[in-house]
């Protein structure tokens, strides 16, 4: 069986995913099954199995390495290293992610098409925003520019590599129903280009995972402190496709152009 797992590490990578997925998937499904038909507080039930899901791809990962490739430190060789380097580079990008959604924020109500509201409640909501974001950031930059983007790279050239994982990266957060992509199909070409962000986060930071998570962070932050806190009201003086379809800034052309200002900053840092 070792021999056998020994072997996997020479197969295609779309072979080897295929096989991690599988198995994380067989692990999963009996554990959560029971939470999901059982319970009945649906944000409980998501937050549950996910947590459980993403566990035992923590799990998994470790068996995974030890195994398969022979690095009992794979997370490490993701750029998920304990260094005061990425400390300061995570915090930079949470500062940057951040700043950059209340500023695009801050020049719609400039310019009269958000009007800036009080929260009497603000400061839970950012206490609880935080949390919330460096929760979904970390999972997702360790699952798309930690294990997707390794498994991508010991096959493929970086050009590659960076188109794949932002498309997989953007299709995975488009899945909903057909009607539902058309509809808000503004969306993918801003999630892609953050997905290609992100893996020039990391690429300027020499494989350091923390600019990226950071940056994640930061984004989902400011915009979840804005849409939970509801601190902005729309005026409806321009079309929704410009401000955002369903009020999400990834859906309108300034959140467009507000990433692409950011994805032309990462790319020349990850080439500088």
């Amino acid at each position: 069986m070792e021999i056998k797992l020994v072997n996997l590490a020479s197969y295609p990578a779309h072979i080897r995913l295929a096989v991690f997925l599988l198995t994380l998937l067989l692990l999963w499904l009996p554990l959560a099954a029971p939470i999901y038909f059982l319970g009945n507080d649906k944000n409980l039930v998501t937050i549950l199995t996910m947590g459980l899901l993403f566990a035992e791809f923590l799990v998994l990962l470790r068996i995974w390495g030890k195994n398969i490739y022979r690095q009992p430190q794979l997370l490490k060789s993701y750029g998920l290293v304990r260094t005061r380097k990425n400390a300061l580079e995570f915090l930079k990008g949470l500062n940057i992610g951040l700043l950059f959604t209340l500023s695009l924020f801050g020049l719609e109500g400039l310019l009269g098409w958000v009007v800036w509201q009080d929260s009497d409640r603000l400061l839970k909501i950012i206490i609880e925003g935080f949390i919330s974001a460096l929760g979904v950031a970390f999972a997702e930059e360790l699952v798309f520019r930690g294990w997707l983007l390794d498994e991508l790279q010991r096959d493929y050239r970086p050009n590659t590599v960076l188109w794949a994982d932002g498309i997989i990266f953007a299709s995975l957060h488009f899945l909903k129903s057909f009607k539902e992509m058309i509809r808000t199909l503004p969306t993918f070409p801003a999630l892609l280009l953050l997905g290609l962000t992100l893996v020039w986060a990391k690429r300027g930071s020499k494989g350091r995972l923390g600019l990226s998570i950071g940056l994640h962070a930061g984004l989902v932050w400011g915009y979840y402190i804005i849409n939970v806190g509801q601190l902005v009201r729309f005026s409806n003086r321009v079309p929704e496709w410009v401000t955002g379809i369903d009020k999400n800034p990834l859906a309108g052309v300034m959140g467009l152009l507000f990433l692409g200002v950011l994805g032309f900053w990462m790319r020349k840092r990850a080439k500088g």
